[in-house]
């Protein structure tokens, strides 16, 4: 069985929608969720579907072991960032090789980087005039939205194009492809 610890800071519309997708799994289950905000939404969600928690502070993640021993404790597998907007340190990354994937909600490289998340993205995807816009999941390296990307989809921005409406569009497409990427990589 491989064992999945989802990293989220928001509300978990995505964490939901993963734990949701692999409930009746014969090969891949969701082991921990992970957030580094006390009242964090995906913790509701995390105890309605019973699964353990790890609630992570910013000394012990970037100036210790970047919960490296906790995760191998829970005999994570495979790590799903979904909205959690900390920057990964370098040894979480060395002890999860090419086991560690993000989604971004535009169609990297563009739009990527620090401070770009949520309606930042869509707000600047819009004020751009780009005629589409997307999702990105990508490898986690030591940069913000940088690691090879492994999968795109795209959606187009209408004339009339609100930060709302496209995040809509955007989570539609997060939603419908997040879980069967993560399916195919976290069993490699």
């Amino acid at each position: 069985m491989t064992k999945i610890a989802i990293f989220a800071s928001g509300t978990g519309s995505n964490t939901q929608n993963i734990i949701d997708y692999f409930r009746h799994h014969p090969g891949i289950a969701i082991g921990l969720i992970v957030t580094n905000k006390p009242g964090a939404g995906v913790l509701e969600i995390a105890k309605k579907e019973n699964v353990p928690t790890l609630i992570i502070e910013k000394e012990h993640f970037f100036f210790g072991d970047a919960y490296t021993g906790s995760l191998r404790e829970w005999q994570i597998d495979f790590i799903v960032l979904a909205g959690f907007l900390w920057k990964i340190p370098p040894q979480l990354i060395a002890a999860y090789p090419n086991k560690m994937i993000n989604i971004h909600p535009a169609l990297l490289p563009k739009y990527g980087g620090k401070g770009m998340f949520g309606n930042r993205v869509h707000e600047a995807v819009i004020a751009s005039g780009d005629k589409e816009s997307g999702i990105s999941i990508h490898y986690v390296d030591d940069h913000y939205d940088h690691g090879h990307i492994i999968f795109q989809s795209s959606c187009a921005v209408d004339e009339k194009e609100t930060p709302a409406t496209l995040a809509q569009k955007i989570q539609s497409l997060e939603h419908e492809h997040y879980p069967v990427v993560i399916e195919k990589l976290a069993q490699l």
